[in-house]
């Protein structure tokens, strides 16, 4: 398993948003969590550009933190590798006795590795089981979706998830077939799909089965629900003048990403006060107008940038007691 290919996405800008906060002369060792570990390219660039600054690095996959472990190996006791899932962050650092960090980093999506390896199941470009959870010692497979959920519920699942507007057509194909053998291999639900969709479709935004897919795999993991969690408890951890930064790679991630920063940013205080008490201050504030996009030149780098938004914050005021 080559590790030179994983290019991280916006790497520099990412480094570029932290580093006000973990350059800062206080504290002497400001910890920074890369709660989407995967194949360590952000966390080692993280240890790199940040030479006093310890790293708590999560990841659901285990085979991920095996890998990044040997990778940040010469990092020492400066890199802490937890197998968890980004939501359950306040208990991990409650276990390591850190109170407050100073940047979050959320790198959203699957990773170069679950998607380059082909017995996972993630990648609709081979065939492979149809089973897609980032942590496979848990929880149940695509397969098992696609087998077993009412067909409302896929609907919804492709329409919620995926952003599909074909998703009848497809559900009433997926079922049809399934009554007949059960789903077990992606190439066949891709063939299906193809089969599924009027010609128009086709012919738009890449290859037809990537939203079934990315519904699919969102569906697999609770990505949104665990996603809704995550992000406020990040911003939580972040001591004053702590940043965090999120890349995000489809809307509905996007869109939750920025519901949390922009309530942060937002006084709370009732209209027409003549001044704004300190509890009704905001908390955060914005370090990115809108969402940023990936250049055209790292684009053509690493295709897997294209569909990438980043959002960044400052904590600037604690939560009121």
């Amino acid at each position: 398993m080559s590790q030179t290919r994983h290019v991280p996405v916006m790497l520099q800008r990412c480094l570029d948003l932290l580093a006000p906060a973990l350059e800062a002369p206080e504290p002497p060792h400001p910890v920074v969590v890369d709660c989407t570990l995967g194949l360590g390219g952000h966390s080692e660039a993280l240890l790199s550009a940040f030479p006093s600054a310890r790293l708590v690095a999560l990841d659901r996959d285990k085979e991920a933190l095996r890998l990044s472990g040997e990778r940040l190996a010469p990092y020492g006791d400066r890199a802490t590798l937890v197998h968890a899932v980004y939501d359950e962050l306040p208990e991990v650092l409650d276990r390591l006795g850190i109170p407050k960090v100073q940047g979050v980093l959320f790198d959203l999506g699957v990773s170069s590795m679950q998607l380059d390896e082909a017995d996972r199941g993630f990648a609709y470009a081979q065939d492979a089981p149809l089973d897609m959870r980032m942590d496979q010692t848990t929880g149940i497979g695509a397969a098992e979706v696609l087998n077993t959920y009412p067909p409302g519920e896929l609907v919804r699942i492709l329409r919620a998830y995926g952003e599909e507007k074909q998703a009848k057509r497809i559900v009433s194909a997926i079922v049809r077939e399934r009554e007949k053998e059960p789903f077990s291999n992606s190439a066949r639900l891709v063939e299906l799909i193809r089969d599924a969709l009027p010609q128009a479709a086709k012919r738009t935004g890449g290859n037809p089965a990537k939203r079934t897919f990315q519904a699919l795999r969102i569906e697999v993991n609770g990505e949104l629900a665990v996603l809704e969690r995550a992000i406020p408890a990040a911003v939580r951890s972040l001591a004053v003048g702590g940043r965090i930064a999120v890349l995000s790679y489809h809307s509905l991630e996007d869109r939750l990403v920025k519901q949390v920063f922009a309530a942060g940013a937002a006084t709370t205080a009732p209209p027409g006060l003549p001044v704004v008490p300190e509890r009704y201050q905001p908390r955060l504030k914005l370090l990115t107008r809108g969402a940023e996009l990936p250049t055209e030149e790292e684009i053509a780098e690493n295709r897997r940038a294209a569909p990438a938004r980043l959002r960044g914050a400052e904590r600037i005021r604690e939560d009121e007691r």
